[in-house]
């Protein structure tokens, strides 16, 4: 049994088990996050630039727009321009006018950019397999099941009583 666990057996379990979920959810990604960042900090980008590179190297090769990619971000941030900007001056990604509606800026992976992702990948998916290793595919996809329901019971929260898409548990 985990130090974690065992403490909030020991101070709460019974009492707050979505609060003690929680925190252990927190303290798995922040491990996550932290391996990340070594990994990717040698090549001089972030954990949120590596992720748009990974989700334009699998929209290749028509690209997407800016708020597309907001879209599919891990982490909300209100800055993707600015993060575009980054990559960009740093020739990992290209962007032009969609020639049928000029309003729309799409963004495209370039060679520098994919050269980038191939040098990364193998350290950024090795914690990944680790996590394969000890967990069995019905267990992968519980919590996979569990964590989708608490990102919308989070969402949920965050909306006024009244609002229209409040789910209700009638």
């Amino acid at each position: 049994m985990t130090g974690h666990l065992l403490l909030c057996k020991l101070k709460s379990w019974q009492d707050e088990p979505a609060g003690c979920s929680r925190r252990s959810a927190r303290r798995a990604r922040s491990a996550a996050s932290g391996t990340r960042s070594e990994v990717l900090q040698p090549h001089g980008i972030t954990a949120q630039q590596y992720n748009v590179l990974r989700i334009l190297r699998g929209a290749e090769p028509e690209g997407l727009p800016t708020l597309a990619i907001a879209g599919r971000l891990i982490e909300e941030t209100p800055g993707v321009t600015r993060l575009l900007d980054r990559l960009e001056a740093r020739q990992l990604i290209r962007r032009t006018r969609c020639k049928r509606d000029r309003r729309q800026v799409l963004c495209r992976i370039t060679p520098a950019g994919l050269r980038l992702l191939e040098q990364t990948d193998e350290c950024i998916l090795a914690p990944e397999r680790n996590l394969a290793r000890v967990w069995k595919a019905s267990e992968a996809r519980a919590l996979v099941a569990l964590m989708d329901r608490a990102r919308e019971a989070m969402a949920g929260s965050r909306l006024p009583q009244n609002h229209p898409d409040q789910r209700s548990n009638r």
